[in-house]
């Protein structure tokens, strides 16, 4: 184990969590948990993200950004590391809750290290049941997900299939008596078929995040307030999204962006997947 994870005994567990019948008898954190007060925000889908699903996940979680909520997921490929991402992007709180144990050597899956060393450096947490070295295997990945969903007060889930694993949270938060999110997918997508089905069976349908914070109890402010926006654009996205005052055509935008045309149109279709701006009727505009 590494000599920065510590343990934490039921007496320190997150609320919500030390309610569920089948809790953990403890668990190993790497980081720190989020400040106590905050709503936890369970968010999973599909590892086979689509675009759709990603900007979706951006979009919402950047409307989250200023309010005491933190992003629990678990660090998974696909839709888990872009809620980690877009979290940390407008300085929201972000818990990972592995399959495997917090130390480097074991972290599933391996490719995401990066994004684990991310979390830990924007002050974020992993947390996990075993106390490590331990490599994730098969029955880990349920024993993960009941953490996910039992610690947190609503779980968001934003793509899956029929057959996807993420619709095992969704049934962990149904039995935990916590509250099932769920954004509508477009009809006849695989991606979206499980999530259009907990739609018809009586989850929570999510518009925009006025409607998660009112879910978590939260009262969302009055006046619109401009959502953070990421740490890490590049010049020529910064140059578009300030440009970008009101509605304009496309050449219109390059020409007040002072990009080329291909340096903008990298820009443009970097800001279109993370959901900050959109295309309408021909005009683009900021999200």
């Amino acid at each position: 184990m590494q000599s920065d994870i510590r343990q934490l005994l039921p007496k320190d567990f997150p609320p919500l969590l030390r309610e569920i019948p089948d809790k953990p008898k403890s668990l190993y954190v790497r980081g720190e948990m989020p400040p106590r007060g905050h709503k936890l925000l369970c968010v999973v889908g599909s590892r086979a993200t689509s675009i759709y699903g990603r900007r979706m996940c951006q979009q919402l979680i950047a409307g989250l950004a200023g309010y005491p909520v933190a992003i629990v997921s678990g660090m998974a490929l696909g839709i888990d590391s872009e809620a980690h991402k877009a979290a940390l992007d407008v300085g929201l709180h972000t818990v990972a809750v592995l399959p495997s144990s917090c130390d480097d050597a074991s972290i599933y899956p391996s490719t995401n290290r990066p994004v684990a060393q991310r979390i830990l450096a924007r002050g974020g947490a992993l947390l996990s049941e075993e106390p490590g070295p331990h490599k994730a295997m098969l029955h880990d990945f349920p024993k993960r997900n009941r953490i996910s969903a039992g610690m947190s007060e609503a779980s968001l889930i934003i793509e899956a299939g029929e057959k996807s694993g993420t619709l095992i949270t969704a049934r962990l938060a149904l039995d935990y008596n916590r509250e099932v999110l769920a954004i509508p997918h477009e009809l006849g997508r695989e991606t979206g078929a499980g999530v259009n089905r907990l739609i018809r069976e009586g989850a929570t349908l999510v518009r925009t995040a006025d409607d998660i914070l009112q879910s978590l109890g939260i009262k969302p402010l009055d006046t619109p307030k401009q959502a953070a926006l990421p740490t890490d654009l590049s010049e020529g996205e910064m140059q578009t999204l300030h440009a970008l005052t009101e509605a304009l055509i496309r050449d219109e935008l390059i020409e007040r962006a002072g990009l080329s045309a291909q340096a903008a149109n990298i820009a443009l279709s970097s800001l279109l997947i993370r959901g900050l701006i959109t295309e309408r009727l021909g005009k683009i505009e900021r999200v």
